[in-house]
């Protein structure tokens, strides 16, 4: 018997892509059932925890809060492609494919045993995926098989062309007569209709070893609806942890401040078009998380564990916190990946818990010098215990601009804490500090690259014009920062000229961005706009350009404009 065709590339490669849609959705679903982590999400996990810092910062000035969708897509496309090339492997041996499949079940295993929150369960998405996954791509090449009664066919159509070949050569005599006989046979054969019937199966040459396109694209078929359908499952199961009822609950008995803030000085928003609001609504509130998955905390099971270098280690509950004089502070908040003229700067009115008052109650030990803080999702964050103990508005936060903290922002409890860069100070889903000293532990980003503290640098950002404006009198307006400082005075430039003092608006305290601006008159043609800052103590922004990494980017702000 000769040996049977290999299926072409191209079903190998789409048994392949079929049988890795089938591990992922299996071990989504597993997931959702168990409360684990998808070995996707996990192993997306790991690449942000382990991407060079240039690479990271590269990502954040190009797709900004997209960053991690665009990691995820990227994640699933070189999945599908090695999975595309699993299949083709397998038209050696099946084997090779299934043990390759076996393979990413143990890197997702990997992935999801070192993430913060692995369980004794952890294993079993990856691990039941990857057999789900090698059990469909051994089932898939099965039909890429010549069916059963291929063969026999074939072997019945040579056994009847041996049977022909060998009637003729012993009865050349009876060919003419055997003709007729054959004639009548078929005119028997003829329906009513005069059509000729025709036997049900009729396969020759290679076309014995053909595979089905049919029986492929079914199991294919198959395959694709079971993937698609137990990772909605699995998504659908996962909402289970979905913390927007318990949101609502908080947000209906939500306490108000023990001696509220005054509301904002009539002169703190110029109200220009295209220029920042003095307070940023919460969906347009930056975010940057190194988790791909934002944490569903639910206030009932919530707990703040402060320990290490105290007298006395406490651990409070959300109602404990809450039952606690709060109070309001105006903060703006901004991200040390922040880039000169960038966007990840925001300023809201915040309602909590003052840290100092808690930590206190914890009896910090002189020699104490840090706290790390840790999130739910296992982040830490590195700040300096004076800047938080010395009388400023740092906060346990439960709500910002008058609503319940999102999800997305902290829910149910996060710090704020004036002054500093976020990823010193800005710890969303906050559960545990530990009382420590810089010499003793390091939080997330310092062995990342980035200064173990992060105090603000004075900065600013031109909001407008931007790309093109009518020649005459037009608007230059934006926001500068320095927090705990104040903004004194800001300065615009254009074309190398002189430097002119911009108008500026009212605030409330020092500890947020101030908004200012001037009038223009623009002659026709390109211009080159700049601006600067001084804080409260005289600081002027330097011009001196330098990156975000390792504490915050420096220079002045560009804009070049043309006015038509």
């Amino acid at each position: 018997m000769e040996p049977r065709t290999r299926p072409p590339a191209w079903a190998a490669a789409l048994a392949g892509v079929t049988a890795g849609a089938v591990a992922l959705g299996i071990a989504q679903l597993v997931a959702g059932v168990f409360g684990g982590t998808s070995p996707i999400i996990a192993v997306g996990n790991s690449a942000v925890d382990n991407t060079p810092l240039w690479l990271k910062e590269w990502a954040i000035r190009t797709f900004g809060e997209n960053d991690k969708n665009v990691l995820i897509g990227g994640i699933l496309v070189v999945v599908a492609l090695l999975a595309a090339a699993l299949g083709v492997l397998s038209r050696r041996r099946v084997g090779f494919g299934v043990a390759g499949l076996w393979l990413f079940g143990l890197v997702g295993m990997v992935a999801v045993l070192t993430g913060a929150e692995a369980g004794p369960l952890a294993i079993l998405p990856p691990l039941i995926g990857a057999g789900a996954g090698a059990m469909t791509l051994s089932s898939l090449f099965r039909r890429l098989e010549p069916p059963p009664w291929a063969e026999s066919e074939r072997a019945e159509a040579l056994a009847a062309a041996k049977t022909d070949d060998s009637r003729a050569a012993a009865e050349p005599g009876d060919s003419h007569a055997a003709a007729e006989h054959d004639d009548s046979h078929a005119a028997a054969e003829r329906d009513d209709s005069g059509k000729t019937e025709m036997p049900p199966v009729m396969r020759a040459g290679s076309e014995l070893h053909a595979f089905s396109r049919r029986r492929l694209l079914t199991g294919v078929g198959v395959g694709v609806g079971v993937a698609g359908v137990s990772g909605i499952a699995g998504q659908l199961l996962s909402g289970r942890n979905d913390v927007s009822g318990a949101r609502t609950a908080v947000a209906k008995a939500l306490p108000t401040a023990a001696t509220p803030l005054p509301p904002l000085p009539a002169g703190v928003d110029f109200k220009i078009p295209n220029l920042s609001p003095f307070s940023t609504p919460n969906h347009d509130f930056y975010r940057v998380d190194t988790a791909l998955v934002v944490p569903a905390v639910d206030p009932k099971s919530w707990t703040l564990k402060i320990h290490g270098m105290v007298d006395k280690p406490i651990e409070i509950t959300f109602d404990d916190l809450i039952k606690r004089p709060l109070m309001e502070a105006d903060v703006t908040l901004t991200c040390v990946s922040n880039e000169v003229n960038g966007p990840y700067v925001g300023n809201a009115r915040w309602l909590g818990v003052r840290m100092a008052d808690v930590l206190r109650e914890a009896g910090l030990q002189a020699n104490a010098d840090m706290l790390l803080s840790t999130s739910s999702d296992g982040w830490t964050c590195g700040t300096p215990i004076d800047i938080v103990m010395d009388g400023r508005d740092a906060l346990f936060a439960i709500a910002m601009n008058g609503e319940v903290l999102p999800v997305s922002h902290g829910f149910p409890v996060r710090q704020v804490v004036p002054g500093l860069y976020g990823y010193v100070s800005a710890t969303k889903w906050v559960t545990d500090i530990k009382v420590t000293r810089y010499d003793l532990d390091e939080a997330y980003w310092t062995p990342r690259g980035w200064s173990a503290m992060g105090p603000i640098k004075t900065g600013s950002r031109i909001d407008l014009p931007r790309n093109k404006v009518k020649p005459g009198r037009n608007t230059i307006a934006g926001v500068a920062w320095a927090q705990h400082r104040g903004i004194e005075k800001v300065e615009v430039q254009v074309d190398d000229g002189d430097w002119r003092v911009a108008r500026l608006a009212e605030v409330p305290g020092p500890d947020t961005w101030r908004q200012w601006a001037i009038d223009w008159d623009f002659t026709p043609g390109l211009h080159t706009i700049r601006c600067r800052a001084t804080d409260g103590t005289g600081q002027t922004q330097t011009a001196n350009g330098a990156p975000p990494a390792p504490n915050g980017a420096t220079g002045y702000p560009t804009v070049l404009m043309e006015a038509v």
